[in-house]
């Protein structure tokens, strides 16, 4: 591809989904947008590979718009700032999430609860994501990042980082808890770390063995393929796997909760309500964020430093990156870098 020309912004798009050996990204250039009333223009200065990004390719979830751009886990430096924008200058670092945008007036967004918007939109679907040069946001949006994180570590904590914390607290875990993780990639693995350092006993799920391992070095008390080795007060399901749901369901002890955190899911096999329900067991989706997850999460992330096991590519292997997540070879998260 011919360098990008002045004016212009490269960019991924999912041209065509399907399955990831299918090659449904494409690269191309557009023109750097400029930014409206209350928005910024921000240069990508990494942005993390999700699974739902993954999802978006491959067709899981269904693009809300043709050729969007993935990517919502952006760290990046304003460039410009629309009429409105006050606060903010030219260099500043920000990051942009994957809640992109709420309508402000429903009885959801007065209540507090502006995830559950039904005007609410999304970075990388339903407008362009960091998979690119540029991005355009809405700047009530972003969120100033703590200080001292290298961007490749502050990307991850823009999704992986808020949904694993919202999915904990959704867990309903008590003090000096045992927690159950069912699949142990970028958001759980600092999920984890969150749960330990307030006092959780942390059991992980996950067939990786090098997944099993992160997880003892990052403070679990196990990690396996099998069932936890007590009974669970609290689980969170990050694989996108609903056959999991029962499995989950069934390790919990008498009122436990169970929280599962992804976008998407695939079927959930039928429950048998004394085995998986009953004593008052209950199961809850966790749908998205709220700005005050993401401000909550990155001040505790401030306080605690959690490790960010990171693998890196550049952005120009944008399809790689969504590659090596499909097929497992990914420890950690994987974060796309700017030239």
């Amino acid at each position: 591809m011919a360098p990008p020309v002045p004016g212009a912004t490269s960019a991924w798009v999912v041209e065509s989904p399907g399955p990831i050996a299918s090659a449904p990204l494409r690269r191309l250039e557009r023109t750097t947008p400029e930014p409206g009333p209350d928005r910024l223009l921000l240069r990508v200065r990494a942005c993390g590979v999700c699974r739902t990004d993954l999802h978006l390719a491959e067709g899981d979830l269904p693009p809300r718009r043709p050729r969007c751009t993935p990517g919502h886990e952006v760290v990046g430096e304003v460039v410009a700032a629309g009429p409105g924008v006050t606060g903010l200058r030219e260099g500043d670092r920000l990051g942009a999430a994957w809640l992109a945008g709420t309508c402000g007036r429903c009885r959801h967004c007065r209540a507090g609860r502006e995830n559950l918007c039904p005007g609410s939109r999304y970075t990388g679907w339903d407008i362009d994501g960091g998979f690119a040069d540029h991005i355009l946001v809405d700047a009530p949006f972003t969120y100033r990042l703590p200080e001292g994180w290298r961007d490749e570590d502050a990307a991850p904590l823009l999704c992986a980082g808020i949904i694993g914390y919202r999915a904990l607290r959704l867990a309903e875990l008590p003090p000096g808890g045992r927690l159950g993780i069912y699949g142990f990639g970028a958001s759980a693995h600092l999920t984890a770390q969150l749960a330990v350092a307030q006092g959780a006993t942390v059991h992980v799920v996950t067939r990786s063995a090098r997944a099993q391992r992160l997880a003892r070095e990052l403070g679990a008390a196990s990690a396996g393929a099998g069932d936890p080795p007590e009974p669970l007060d609290s689980a969170i399901l990050f694989a996108p796997a609903g056959g999991l749901v029962p499995v989950a369901l069934a390790a919990l002890d008498r009122g436990g909760t169970l929280a599962i955190a992804g976008i998407h899911l695939s079927a959930v096999p039928p429950l048998d309500y004394d085995v998986h329900l009953f004593q008052e067991r209950t199961v809850r989706s966790v749908t998205a964020n709220t700005r005050e997850d993401g401000r909550a999460f990155l001040a505790e992330a401030a306080r605690l430093r959690p490790a960010v096991r990171v693998t890196r590519y550049p952005l120009r292997q944008a399809d790689r990156a969504l590659s090596d997540l499909a097929t497992g070879r990914i420890t950690g998260v994987a974060v796309l870098m700017a030239p």
